[in-house]
């Protein structure tokens, strides 16, 4: 007798359709599983089998053959224990063939018939209502995630019982249940876990409630303003200061200043660490911007991405938010070089034997770097570095790279004064409110164009959006002669003028935009 169920294979961060078929027939007692099955994904059939068996299903001593389809692309990973176990019952006549129509399923068998959480059910559930699946059989565990998504009946399972039992009594209310034990009511109005029409104003509430604020930053108004001025247009940043100076400090509240998320952008985040397997399964949906802080020992693979079939580095779970990389000049140069590609491009595209793969890589790189080994340079009376030391240390960040971040910006230590002189500084709530009145006005300029932000501006968007005046136009080529700058810095200051600009509420760049733009550039000569 022959059953097949749909399931899915991810890939990177595509999902791939397989169609588990099982076929029980005469012959020798053997079960043997094709397809291109990895060897996690072959060991299923002792899984599966050793699941019935202790819980009281025999399986008849026949020939029971599982085929993977298609057999072109590899299967990995656990998750097809449970549909594996779907199609023999099937075949076998335990469970009806009507109970596997439209239906999705995905999970890990233990021993004992248990159904275990496997990591990206969010991308196949998106993927099964895009299939026009009628119902979603998913762990249990992972129920949480599966119901972010609308106009799809997610069905969670603690054991093999469970399936059955549900294959054999589809309709029965008790599988409509919440994760607190409550009948679902009006699913189709809902989005999730979040109402339809539930915009980021809803995400920003959670967001009130952050421990960290920028009002704990004594003095550093200098580096609040680039700070303020790189979340505006999502410029990437590089604070150059000696330590204890607060640089790691004021780059850890990047996100209380940064607008909230949509729910669209909520559900994209994810879904990456869905993938990545990093959700939390009683809040599962990613409402906070991502904020990464790689050590500085991390290789290539990690801020890539790596894995003979890759999965997502630091540099995909910082998309829509910060990468912080701390220490920079202690990176080694291959991992930093790494950044370059997806900086310009908001991409990471890895090439491997069994394929290319494609991460989304829209994220704000931060930046934190002593200024020399010891920390102190110039302040001569603490700092014993030689002058080829200090070229050297600075000299590890390769121009090209420096040349993609927007703003670098020189952090002084604090005075005794400002430590101590008992004023706050400005709330995050507030620098958040102008910086969302400016990325409203980028909003509005770029509603007919593919980009959002100012740092996105390219080619002819960069001449057509950054209209300069005259003085300011004489300010730029007089800069741009003297100090050397390459074509890429050259835009990098344009973006910027524009953003301070933005910021000031002029539609042309002037010359005072020009100069603190170029301000923000002067620093990376310290590493020529």
């Amino acid at each position: 007798m022959f059953a097949s169920v749909l399931t899915a294979s991810i890939m990177g961060m595509e999902v791939i359709p397989v169609r588990v078929e099982a076929d029980i027939s005469d012959g020798l007692p053997y079960f043997v599983m094709v397809g291109y099955a990895s060897a996690a994904v072959k060991e299923a059939q002792d899984r599966v089998r050793t699941a019935l068996k202790n819980n009281g299903i025999s399986l008849p001593p026949k020939r029971i053959t599982v085929n993977l389809a298609p057999s072109d692309i590899k299967k990995e990973g656990s998750g097809f224990d449970l549909p594996v176990a779907a199609a023999v019952l099937c075949a076998a006549g335990v469970i009806p063939k009507t109970g596997l129509v439209n239906t999705l399923i995905v999970g890990e068998l233990s021993l004992n018939g248990d159904v275990l959480p496997v990591s990206g059910v969010l991308p196949r559930v998106i993927f099964a209502r895009e299939q026009k699946c009628r119902t979603c059989l998913i762990p249990y565990e992972n129920l949480a995630e599966g119901r972010l998504i609308p106009d799809l009946r997610v069905v969670g399972v603690r054991s093999l019982v469970d399936v059955m039992e549900f294959l054999q009594n589809p309709d029965d209310p008790k599988w409509d249940k919440d994760i607190n034990g409550r009948l679902e009511e009006n699913k189709e109005g809902e989005d999730g876990i979040f109402p339809k029409g539930r915009d980021s104003m809803g995400i920003e509430e959670k967001m009130s409630g952050e421990e960290m604020d920028f009002s704990e930053i004594f003095g550093q108004e200098s580096a609040r303003r680039a700070a303020e001025i790189a979340v505006c247009g999502f410029h990437n940043l590089l604070f150059i200061g000696p330590p204890g100076a607060g640089k790691t400090m004021i780059a850890r509240r990047f996100p209380t200043i940064m607008p909230p998320l949509d729910f669209e952008e909520s559900l994209e985040l994810t879904r990456i660490y869905s993938i990545a397997g990093l959700l939390s399964p009683q809040k599962p949906l990613i409402t906070t911007r991502p904020f990464r802080n790689p050590h500085h020992t991390s290789s290539p693979q990690a801020l890539a991405g790596g894995g003979r079939i890759p999965g997502p580095g630091e540099i995909t779970l910082s998309h829509r938010g910060v990468l912080f990389l701390d220490e920079l000049p202690e990176f080694s140069r291959r991992t930093l070089e790494t950044l370059r590609q997806p900086l310009e491009d908001k991409e990471i595209v890895l090439s491997r034997a069994s394929g290319t793969y494609i991460f989304p890589a829209n994220f704000m790189l931060v930046a934190a770097s002593n200024p020399c080994p010891c920390g102190y340079y110039p302040d001569f009376n603490r700092c014993r570095c030689s002058p080829g030391e200090v070229k050297h240390y600075l000299g590890k960040i390769s121009q090209p790279l420096l040349d993609r971040i927007d703003l670098c910006a020189d952090i002084p230590a604090v005075t005794y004064q400002e430590m101590t002189s008992g004023k706050r500084s400005e709330n995050s709530r507030t620098i958040r409110e102008r910086v969302l009145r400016v990325q409203a006005i980028q909003r509005e300029r770029y509603k007919d164009e593919p980009i959002s932000y100012n740092a996105h501006l390219k080619g002819a968007l960069l001449e057509k959006y950054c209209t300069v005046n005259k003085e300011g136009r004489a300010l730029l080529e007089q800069a741009y002669d003297k100090m050397n700058f390459s074509a890429r810095s050259y835009h990098k200051i344009l973006k910027v003028a524009r953003t301070i600009a933005d910021m000031d509420e002029k539609s042309e760049i002037n010359a005072g935009h020009i100069a603190e733009a170029l301000s923000y550039r002067a620093l990376d000569k310290k590493v020529d």
